[in-house]
């Protein structure tokens, strides 16, 4: 991220509420931000401070209920669920928590799905490759330690060439070992293609990596700090 990054998302006022029969929970607050280009961002919280549902909201999960969210000047707010589908595949990739592979397919076959729907998407061979998974092509999700299947699932995530990646707590099922070297694919993938990350944790350590960390508290920004001099993530202890 540079000063002269542009927003690829603009958020104001941004509130949700769920209706839970007669009780309303709140999960977002008013919420004001931008993501830039190319930015490596991490976003701290505890579990009910909002960090999930911002999220979905970012990746057109789901909707707010109140405020507005722009994606390059363009208003998802009020998006149809066509829209918001057609948005999540042109530019959106996920990675989550439990890698969500299909265990009868194989690592690369997990990666050709995302591929087959992609309109100019890196071949799951290459893919699997930049994640260093290239020996490991035939391999079933039961054939493969819980890092591998991470590995496979940030493949399948960057096969479709994405403008922004959303990854909610992809290290919390790792061991710290296979969890930075998870987040050291990440960030790699973050500055040879500029793309946007943004990552959600209950791990503070892993924002020492980031550009800019963000935390919530009570469906509010509570804090926001600038990194000038992020540390590679095969640097972090915890």
């Amino acid at each position: 991220m540079t000063s002269e990054s542009q927003p690829v998302f603009q958020v104001r006022q941004l509130g949700r509420t769920f209706d839970l029969g007669e009780v309303k929970i709140q999960a977002l607050r008013g919420i004001d931000l931008e993501i830039y280009e190319g930015e490596f961002l991490v976003m701290l919280g505890a579990s009910g401070s909002g960090k999930s549902t911002l999220l979905n909201i970012l990746g057109g999960l789901d909707r707010p209920t109140s405020g507005d969210i722009h994606f390059r000047g363009h208003n998802l707010s009020h998006a149809s669920d066509a829209e918001l589908t057609q948005f999540r595949r042109q530019h959106i990739g996920f990675v989550f928590q439990f890698y969500n592979l299909i265990p009868s397919l194989t690592a690369r076959e997990n990666v050709a799905m995302v591929t087959d729907i992609a309109s100019n998407p890196m071949p799951a061979v290459e893919a699997l490759e930049r994640v260093g998974l290239g020996q490991r092509l035939d391999h079933f999700p039961s054939q493969l330690s819980g890092g591998e299947q991470q590995r496979v699932a940030i493949a399948r995530a960057i096969a479709k060439r994405p403008d922004v990646l959303l990854c909610d707590e992809p290290t919390g099922a790792l061991d710290s070992q296979t969890g930075i070297r998870v987040l050291q694919v990440l960030q790699d993938i973050n500055r040879e293609f500029s793309t946007t990350t943004a990552i959600i944790t209950h791990n503070a350590g892993i924002a020492a990596m980031a550009d800019r960390m963000l935390r919530l508290s009570d469906g509010q920004v509570s804090e926001i700090q600038i990194n000038s001099d992020p540390c590679r993530a095969d640097s972090l202890r915890w």
